[in-house]
């Protein structure tokens, strides 16, 4: 369920001046981040700026799988052995995510990091896997068996060998505790774009909201729709840089963590939603799902949106949606 993240979004930062708005690019979480406020000068900016910076790199340490010090990683090595205690934050993000499989009839599975890596999108793979290895390649995963105690806080995996992982809800939490760090400590407006996952609050300098313009898949040059985001969240998952041609078929990156099969039919979903948390993970959700089925879970949901376009092109949104088309 690996979610290939490129920066189809830009905001349109139309400020009444310019030096009211600061803006850092850096990498985190080995991604992307570009951190824009809005302050009085250069010092205060900055000084902003690098608390959000702080408070991203202190989620990474907490949730990294790469990091072998991590609570995530302890977790993965004491898989099917025994239950390992962590920090309320963490224990709160595996329930929360838990909760999102639920939702979504297991198309977001944070066990999805123990995957065989079967399918290459690299451009050299050139025959579908045998469906013996497309079974085993999923046999560990399953969100039900990721146990919670609540007493003490532990988590275990229950089978030998099965793993967690947050790339596909990490950066979107990140934003939102950026987000929520600078609000409280009373920014008045900014945009926390982690790779594509754009995070925003407040209002531009000049008192327009900001806005988004969503690009083309089928044609990257060119966008088809501007957006005003307002106290939220936007995230695209897209296929269109990431895929693979099988017997006349074509295979999305992003895989069914259910089935250990790619996605088919969709290039690109948008979800537009009050945290980047939940955005980021029904980006890929609404993708493995489809359109029918992704369409109609959103429209269930308050407060979220969707945008879908399929491998025709053709463009598909949820209910309550409202796209001023270029």
């Amino acid at each position: 369920m690996k979610k290939y993240l490129s920066i189809v979004l830009f905001f349109f930062a139309i400020t009444a001046g310019a030096q009211n708005t600061f803006t850092k690019t850096l990498k985190l979480m080995g991604s992307r981040f570009d951190v824009t406020v809005v302050a009085k000068d250069s010092t205060e900016g900055n000084e902003n700026i690098d608390l959000a910076v702080a408070e991203i790199s202190r989620i990474e340490n907490l949730i990294s799988s790469w990091n072998p010090e991590s609570q995530t990683s302890e977790i993965n090595k004491n898989a099917g052995q025994n239950p390992v205690k962590v920090s309320p934050e963490l224990y709160g993000l595996i329930e929360q995510s838990i909760g999102l499989s639920k939702l979504t009839d297991g198309a977001f599975d944070i066990s999805y990091a123990s995957m065989d890596k079967i399918w290459v999108f690299d451009g050299s793979m050139t025959q579908m896997p045998s469906d013996s290895a497309i079974q085993a390649s999923v046999a560990k995963v399953g969100f039900q068996n990721i146990i919670l105690n609540p007493k003490n806080s532990s988590v275990f995996l229950k089978k030998k060998g099965m793993k967690i992982g947050f790339g596909g809800i990490g950066k979107g939490y990140a934003a939102d505790k950026a987000k929520a760090l600078l609000m409280e400590k009373g920014v008045p407006a900014g945009i926390i774009n982690a790779s594509g996952d754009m995070n925003t609050w407040g209002k531009q300098p000049n008192g327009e909201p900001w806005k988004v313009a969503i690009t083309n898949p089928m044609d990257k040059n060119k966008v088809f729709a501007l957006l005003p985001i307002l106290q939220g969240a936007v995230v695209t998952s897209g296929d269109y840089e990431k895929f693979v041609n099988l017997n006349g078929k074509r295979y999305a990156h992003i895989i069914d963590p259910r089935t250990g099969l790619p996605s088919t039919g969709i290039v690109s979903v948008t979800v537009f939603a009050p945290k980047a948390e939940l955005a980021d993970a029904l980006a890929t959700s609404v993708f493995v799902m489809g359109k029918e089925v992704g369409l109609n879970r959103v429209n269930q949901m308050p407060h979220i949106e969707c945008i879908i376009i399929d491998d025709k092109g053709n463009i598909f949104t949820s209910k309550n949606i409202e796209i001023e088309k270029l």
